[in-house]
């Protein structure tokens, strides 16, 4: 029976893999990353819970990928740390996963091939075929997945628009024939059920975007995704039209335009552009830049840019700026604070909320439908989503004719175990989210966050204090440091009565007392919290270091 096992991307966006079980094989589906919640404090990023493929190591057979965001390829780094097995990827994809894994020291191991549209590859009883999708990054792919059961399509990230770059318009001709041949199950990207009708063309866009070019009297600074080739070929387009010149900022781009170039999907001629360090040699009605930064990313060039430490941009006040993307939930404070600064600094900004500035690289509702209605699955799974998208999804399903009993509701980390003659949803294996700090994989929880909360909400307080060994008599303190909670100034005599609080207790805890050191450092952590909450309403870490010597 074929089991299909979500580890990630289903209830939430990002983080998305799925690994797809026959007998004695596996093999996954992205392996993809998120950006860490407000509440993870000091967190880099977040990857899934991979333990269900360390246990049958011996049995996963290869990685494939859809598109080269980050939310399906930001965890295979560590996935390949663990488990080196092959890799297969159109070739922007696998272009960005070369420079990825360069920079984590993997490249060398790494096993990694090359695989174009309508190619198909054998991994073990499985033939798996890549069909060309739309996405808002270049060379998308959904699959069309043959299993010993009957085929599986997983649609990836797409959208059906027919006006974008050439060659990318997502192949409706082989998922119509995927149809006709019989598709088991469908399981289709959910992340823009919510919205009505189709997705808007890249025409718009790039009207609105020459309206804008053609009305600044200086320089034009477009932030966008840097994996957004095809929005980069129509700003490169406008600039080649108006005699403009390009610069493009930022290293995440500048590796994103050095790999398009070299295959052939970015015509930037080598005359229109420009290095950073010419730029003021041009008049600034002359000059189009193109950077990263678009979500407020603090380090992004942007954002040096609008807090004025950029080392070779500054502001003009006759710049706009134009922010060509969505806001992702969760960074629109930052992304406001920057489109602040800019206009501090004096320049015009342009964004999503009051420019048709982005076109979302995800189905809308009509296009869902459409999806549905080309390949005409037996069996319907949303994917991608957070928990309401996959409900709606599953709700538009039923409307388009798909059986209720034919749809698939699933969770992470639960199994889903196909046929011909239904489906059933097993137990769940070990799955959720594993915390990337620095260089530490899975080694901040719970408790770690929550004293991290602890100490940016209520500050700390360390107590320093030495005992004589023999005599028990204190030798130095009780010394009061406090960081984030209390300036001493300003409270009076608080950390003095608190030191009074700390010697009551040494005097009640007598030298003859059995792991007296142990006990007074209890104490004190439990008096002084009583103490600090009582006196001023707030409850610090509290941390007492005390030595015998």
């Amino acid at each position: 029976m074929l089991k299909l096992i979500p580890l990630g991307g289903l209830g939430e966006i990002g983080l998305n893999m799925m690994a797809v079980e026959y007998g004695d094989t596996i093999f996954v589906i992205d392996a993809g990353l998120m950006f860490p919640e407000a509440y993870m404090l000091g967190v880099d990023y977040v990857i899934p819970d991979m333990d269900y493929l360390r246990q049958n190591r011996r049995r996963v057979s290869g990685i494939v990928l859809t598109h080269a965001h980050e939310d399906h390829i930001g965890a295979l780094p560590f996935l390949l740390r663990e488990i080196n097995v092959p890799v297969f990827a159109t070739p922007f994809t696998l272009g960005i996963v070369r420079h990825k894994l360069e920079e984590h020291e993997l490249l060398a191991t790494a096993s990694l091939h090359e695989v174009l549209p309508r190619e198909r590859l054998k991994i073990g009883p499985f033939e798996v075929e890549f069909i060309r999708v739309n996405h808002s990054v270049v060379d998308g792919v959904g699959l069309a997945i043959r299993t010993p059961v009957g085929m599986v399509v997983h649609t990836g990230d797409f959208k059906m628009s027919q006006t974008v770059v050439e060659g990318m318009l997502t192949d409706v001709n082989r998922f119509a024939q995927c149809g006709e041949e019989g598709v088991l199950a469908l399981l289709s990207d959910s992340t823009n059920v919510e919205k009505e009708g189709h997705t808007i063309s890249a025409q718009e866009i790039g009207a609105e975007l020459s309206r804008i070019t053609d009305a600044a009297s200086g320089r034009i600074i477009v932030a966008l995704f840097a994996s957004n080739i095809a929005r980069i070929q129509q700003i490169v387009n406008i600039a080649k039209a108006r005699g403009r010149k390009i610069v493009v900022n930022g290293r995440s781009i500048e590796v994103s335009v050095a790999i398009a170039r070299n295959l052939g999907y970015l015509d930037l001629p080598a005359d229109m552009e420009i290095d950073i360090d010419d730029l003021n040699s041009y008049p600034d009605d002359e000059v189009i830049m193109v950077t990263t930064g678009s979500q407020g990313e603090p380090m992004s060039a942007l954002a040096r840019m609008a807090a004025g430490t950029h080392k070779q941009i500054k502001i003009h006040k006759e710049d706009t700026v134009i922010l060509s993307s969505k806001f992702i939930p969760g960074n629109e404070k930052a992304i406001a604070n920057i489109i602040n600064n800019l206009y501090r600094r004096g320049a015009d900004v342009v964004y999503e909320k009051i420019s048709n500035i982005h076109v979302s690289g995800h189905a809308f509702r009509e296009e869902l439908k459409m999806m549905i209605n080309l390949t005409k699955p037996t069996f319907f799974m949303p994917v991608h989503g957070e928990y309401r998208h996959l409900v709606l999804h599953r709700r538009l399903a039923r409307e388009v004719g798909i059986p209720d009993d034919h749809l698939i509701l699933a969770q992470n980390g639960q199994i889903i175990e196909l046929d011909q003659k239904g489906f059933r949803i097993r137990d769940s294996i070990c799955s959720g989210r594993v915390l990337i700090d620095g260089k530490g994989i899975g080694d901040v929880g719970r408790s770690v966050l929550k004293e991290r909360r602890l100490l940016s909400e209520e500050g700390l307080v360390v107590v320093n204090m030495a005992f004589d060994e023999e005599t028990g008599i204190v030798v130095y303190g009780p010394d009061i440091v406090s960081r984030g909670f209390v300036f001493e100034t300003e409270t009076g005599y608080l950390l003095q009565d608190a030191q009074c609080v700390i010697l009551e207790i040494v005097e009640d805890v007598t030298p003859d007392v059995p792991n007296r050191v142990n006990r007074i450092r209890s104490r004190i952590q439990t008096a002084l919290r009583q103490y600090f909450f009582y006196t001023i309403g707030r409850r610090p870490v509290i941390l007492p270091f005390l030595v015998e010597v």
